[in-house]
């Protein structure tokens, strides 16, 4: 007997029926999401989901709006393809009211017997933006002991509950797959503009590959697309979204996790001094900050702003970089570090679009280039930023990166969205001081707006390439080792 104000078990399996239309013979996703693009870790994902010699769900984390939902779908749409009978795929969204109030098990028991499904028949089972669900880790978990020949796929937008959750509960049990924002080479792809934008040029002996642009001054156009709006798959394929992304975009991902997912996983009272506090962070990407100086300049003790900056780093919002000096080492007690947020596109979305000729165009170009090393998790450690005093100046370089087991330095790179420092060579002090201190197993770099080419600065050779050509080399390059 029903509950009451339960709902009716046939609602919900109508509702079943509705959300799996491959249930019916010729039946697959809708036509939107095949159309789309597919992610470049789409075959990686892939390759998890049909892997069902081990008894693990798959958890596919993520920051709001990245194309989880998509890929998702997509997966479906892969294993009808691979011959997978439509009765054995399930997926549910866990955010319809339906649903409310019905365990885990009970739905994929009502699955189950819907098709007469025996315990001992392969089947694939997707659970859409789990953390809706209390405790989903211990259900999820308990699914896997109890359906052996089942392959659960689960995925949320609170990335940081879901991680942490996973890895304190679903130990042995779950497999965590990242999807980062887009890369700007991904960009590229979804719009339609890689193959005429970008060539690739044979690969020197032992060395990535190379690529040069078509037209500097269309890859940049696209470039200040990217910054703007371009690391949201939805917004570069809708249009409405792309005139419009601070309407569209920025209370999924920026109020809900802000105002929802953050203070339900840590207890956070004072939700408007965390958006404020992000707000300030989101506008002054790229800039060397201090505890000290935030807690100044925003009247947040800084105890609390340490937590805040822990939490939003969790929440894959932001990226903090810490500072090394000269000889490359770091600071014994380091009172400065960089903050970046980890999609150039999030200030876009807050405070507006930003021109190619703008003053934070600097700030944002920077913020692109190690955004693109954020999708790989082995690099991004081993990067910093170089800050020291000579003399009366200070010296900077942008990015050093350092061999994580010798911890000498391998590589540096000055960001620039200018065209000055091609011929100025004044601009580059930091740089080259740097480059005369280490022997670094790559010339060292300098981006531009639209100038390449290398120059000699006595026994140091400098490579110049424009910014926007190197975040699609970082990110092409990546690509192909990640998937």
């Amino acid at each position: 007997m029903a509950k009451p104000f339960e709902i009716p078990l046939v609602d919900v399996q109508k509702r079943l029926a509705l959300d799996n239309p491959w249930w019916v013979a010729g039946g697959t996703i809708d036509s939107e999401r095949r159309d789309w693009p597919r992610r470049a870790y789409f075959a990686s994902f892939m390759e998890l989901v049909r892997t069902v010699e081990v008894a693990r769900a798959v958890v596919l984390i993520g920051p709001r709006r990245v194309g989880k939902t998509v890929m998702l779908a997509q997966a479906v749409q892969a294993l009808l393809d691979d011959g997978v009978p439509g009765t054995a795929i399930l997926y549910l969204s866990l955010d319809t009211p339906l649903y409310s109030g019905r365990s885990l098990e009970g739905l994929v028991r009502t699955f189950m017997e819907l098709h007469r499904h025996g315990s001992d028949r392969r089947l694939w089972v997707f659970f859409d933006e789990i953390q809706y669900l209390k405790d989903w880790e211990v259900h999820l978990k308990s699914l896997v002991d109890t359906f052996r020949s089942v392959r659960f796929v689960a995925s949320g937008s609170a990335a940081a509950a879901l991680r942490m959750k996973s890895r304190e509960s679903g130990a042995g049990r779950f497999t965590d797959f990242m999807l980062p924002p887009l890369t700007f080479a991904e960009y590229l792809a979804f719009a339609g503009r890689e193959d005429a934008l970008i060539v690739e040029e044979p690969a020197e002996a032992g060395r990535a590959p190379a690529y040069r642009a078509t037209s500097i001054e269309a890859l940049n156009a696209e470039f200040v697309n990217y910054l703007n709006y371009g690391g949201f798959p939805e917004a570069v394929m809708n249009p409405a979204v792309r005139a419009n992304p601070a309407r569209f975009l920025r209370q999924d991902i920026v109020d809900k996790v802000l105002l929802k997912d953050l203070p339900s996983l840590y207890g956070i009272g004072d939700t408007q001094e965390l958006n404020r506090f992000f707000n300030v962070l989101a506008y002054n990407t790229s800039d060397e900050l201090s505890p000290e100086g935030l807690a100044k300049d925003t009247g947040i003790g800084k105890q609390k702003l340490l937590d805040y900056l822990e939490y939003l780093e969790a929440a894959f919002l932001i990226k903090r970089v810490h500072r090394v000096d000269e000889s490359a080492r770091r600071m014994q007690r380091a009172r400065t570090f960089k903050v970046y947020l980890t999609n150039p596109s999030i200030r876009a979305a807050l405070f507006g679009y930003v021109g190619a000729g703008e003053p934070a165009m600097g700030a944002l170009a920077e913020t692109a280039v190690w955004s693109q090393w954020l999708h790989s998790t082995s690099m991004i450690q081993s990067l910093h930023y170089a800050r020291w005093r000579q003399g009366r100046s200070d010296l900077e370089v942008d990015l050093v990166s350092l061999d994580i087991r010798t911890q000498k330095p391998r590589f540096a790179v000055e960001i620039k969205w200018s065209d000055a420092a091609y011929s100025n060579w004044g601009e580059l002090r930091g740089i080259r001081e740097f480059a005369a201190r280490h022997e670094l197993s790559r010339r060292p770099l300098v981006t531009t707006l639209t100038q390449a080419g290398q120059g000699r600065d006595g026994t140091t050779e400098i490579e110049f390439m424009p910014t926007s050509l190197h975040c699609y080399t970082i990110a092409r390059n990546l690509l192909r080792v990640a998937v």
